[in-house]
């Protein structure tokens, strides 16, 4: 392990506290520290509290948490020291409860979510919202007694703290515990998350608690406290700390606490954990002046020239898991790839096999060679077994950590919008149907699947979707209804029997079926049948969409035209008059989905999915967030209309981008 100083900037030799955001960061990678507090390095990363605690709805729980330890002292200071004056101000009570308590020791600096003390026994109570379905500590451990790698950030960032904690106040018996959604409870009263509404107080985004609102209110307990000192010793001893080059615990602490405080370079290995840096420039960085992190570790690291970076690298190669053993052995190049590292699983079918279309995309790149991959004879057979006329569905979700609605667990899906588009047999286009929930607080699935029911239930045409998400949410619809009171869902065996037909049983559901109807996934055609090199390693249909376009000079022709939103040709419920085809002033065609704005100001959908780390998010961020905006934030009646028509855009291009997919190879089998 290398460390760098910079000693060329004195200016910037200041006193940095090691806090618990920047230990979270040293957890994903040491170098980042370095990086991160310098506005002269480019950073991709969403920097907004607000948007990631509501994208979470650690607001929201954060708030919960506290009512269930009422009676409690918030430290709202954002200044550390007023922060740490006014927590032993607090401690000086023989019993009392603390919100954000501050502590100190030497430069490590933590907030602690919730604090208990009782005579001299604290309780450090870390709030995640972040559901949780077992029952003890050893659920967060694998067979081997390790920490499950998902749960390794929750683990160590309670760690930090009762080491901190304990330094800091030496006299004291702290415990530490998780306090998460459980996903084990289900909540007991109606329109518990309506209870916490998120207000605009002088530019300042605050949770009001809904007035008069008593623990008794809030009914059953859907919130979970686990104790994780068995872990944390375990990490604290050194018994279970192997991550740092035989450091103990406390060592690693102390040599990232000084390296931050000396402006310090420490340089790690490189690894595929790079491809998702956000210390990379865009055009816009680098005509700012702005330095790449990225690019200066691999340049240290693996020697890499400014050429280098153009050439096609082992990171991008999709759903490739050698990544590290080469980039360990020098091997960074696709074209230091040979077909031996490749599995080369048997091929049982005329598809491509997942290490065939690997092959071929590591080809295309090393070749520098556009042409686009189509296996015409491959989807004119599977184009025989579709039945007229065709529907295109997408949905918008959401899984919200306090409950719509009594019954209801923390995360149960929630599916809030839909859109449709239908093809004839003639070719013929029409945007057929929509649905979004506008109601506040109130859960929408049952009435989002009747609409979608009225929309596919008169005919026996295939279905197609991109991707898992539509059949996963509709199994947990699927459930809910199965669970749920007749009396209050009347239809609900017909929703039942019309899910089961369009659906295939997934792994959470007590029956087996494969409807007669199951939809086709887009999203395996095009992994089986489809590659162009504008893909790179993804198979998003934001990027698969733009590929077809470009691969055809059809749809170019077609769609240049302001033909969609045209009720005689090509009718749409929120378009008028669009031409999909637009270039930029090189004459690259524009990616379809940069013609609207971003749902939530300056970020696009990509970043915003970076956000939702307890949920099944692919092409959904920014719809969940708008929608969650919609619900818990105050907004005026303009705001809510610009959000509800972009949603309803959005989602429609989605389902068009699927449909102009399917006409691409449509034109080219023939």
């Amino acid at each position: 392990m290398e460390v760098f100083s910079r000693v060329s900037q004195p200016n910037k030799m200041i006193m940095s506290y090691l806090t618990k955001s920047r230990f979270k960061i040293a957890l994903e990678c040491e170098t980042k520290l370095y990086y991160n507090d310098d506005p002269l390095y480019a950073n991709q990363k969403i920097d907004d509290p607000f948007l990631e605690s509501l994208a979470e709805g650690g607001y929201q729980v954060g708030e919960l948490a506290k009512l269930y330890f009422p009676g409690g002292f918030q430290v709202d200071t954002r200044n550390h020291q007023e922060a740490l004056s006014q927590t032993n101000s607090l401690l000086k009570n023989e019993n009392v409860i603390i919100y954000e308590a501050a502590f100190n020791f030497k430069n490590l600096f933590i907030r602690a979510d919730i604090l208990i003390k009782e005579g001299d026994s604290i309780q450090l109570i870390e709030v995640k919202a972040k559901s949780f379905d077992g029952h003890d500590y050893r659920d967060f451990l694998n067979k081997s007694g390790k920490v499950v790698t998902g749960w390794r950030p929750y683990i160590f960032d309670v760690a930090f703290q009762k080491y901190v904690l304990s330094m800091a106040k030496p006299g004291f018996q702290i415990n530490a515990y998780l306090m998460l959604a459980d996903k084990n409870s289900k909540a007991s009263v109606d329109g518990l998350n309506q209870c916490f509404p998120i207000v605009n107080k002088n530019g300042d985004k605050k949770v009001i608690i809904k007035e008069n609102l008593s623990k008794a209110d809030l009914g059953k307990e859907i919130l979970t406290k686990i104790n994780v000192d068995p872990i944390i010793d375990n990490i604290l001893d050194g018994s279970d700390f192997v991550e740092k080059d035989e450091m103990s615990f406390e060592e690693w602490l102390d040599f990232l606490s000084a390296r931050l405080k000396n402006k310090e370079r420490i340089w790690t290995d490189i690894g595929k954990k790079c491809k998702a840096c956000e210390f990379k420039c865009t055009e816009t960085d680098n005509t700012n002046n702005l330095k790449s992190g990225y690019e200066e570790c691999w340049t240290r690291r693996a020697g890499f020239s400014k050429e280098d970076f153009k050439k096609p690298l082992v990171l991008d190669v999709w759903d490739f898991r050698q990544k590290d053993r080469l980039i360990s052995e020098g091997r960074y190049f696709m074209a230091d790839i040979t077909p031996d590292d490749i599995s080369n699983e048997a091929n049982t079918g005329e598809a491509l096999s997942k290490d065939e279309r690997k092959w071929l995309q590591i080809e295309k790149a090393v070749n520098d060679d556009k042409t686009p991959y189509l296996d015409i004879k491959g989807l004119a057979e599977e184009m025989k077994g579709w039945n007229y006329p065709l529907h295109f569905i997408d949905f918008e979700t959401t899984a919200l950590a306090i409950p719509f609605n009594k019954g209801l667990r923390p995360y149960e899906g929630v599916a809030f919008q839909f859109s449709h588009h239908q093809v004839e047999h003639d070719g013929s286009i029409k945007h057929k149907g929509q649905y979004l929930n506008l109601e506040r607080g109130k859960f929408p699935s049952f009435n989002f699947i009747r609409a979608l029911k009225a929309e596919l239930e008169h005919d026996e045409g295939t279905i197609f979707r991109y991707h898992n998400h539509e059949n996963t949410y509709l199994n947990i619809i699927y459930n809910q209804l199965k669970s749920a009171d007749k009396k209050e869902v009347a239809d609900k065996d017909e929703l039942i029997r019309f899910i089961k037909d369009i659906t295939h049983s997934g792994g959470k559901t007590e029956d087996s079926w494969i409807g007669k109807r199951d939809m086709v996934d887009l999203y395996q055609l095009v992994i089986k049948y489809f590659y162009n090199l504008k893909m790179g390693g993804s198979n998003s249909i934001k990027v698969v969409l733009p590929a077809s376009l470009n691969a055809s000079e059809y749809l170019q022709q077609k769609y240049k035209q302001p033909i969609y939103g045209n009720h005689d040709l090509i009718p749409s419920l929120n378009f008028e008059k669009m031409a999909w085809i637009q270039r930029d002033k090189e004459g690259h065609i524009i990616n379809p989905y940069n013609l609207l704005p971003p749902l939530e100001k300056k970020y696009d959908d990509e970043e915003l999915s970076s956000l939702f780390s307890d949920l099944e998010i692919k092409e959904g961020g920014a719809a969940m967030m708008a929608y969650a905006r919609m619900q818990f934030t105050e907004m005026n009646e303009e705001e809510t209309k610009r959000i509800q028509q972009a949603l309803l855009r959005y989602c429609e291009l989605d389902t068009f981008a699927m449909v102009l997919i399917w006409e691409y190879w449509a034109n080219e089998v023939g």
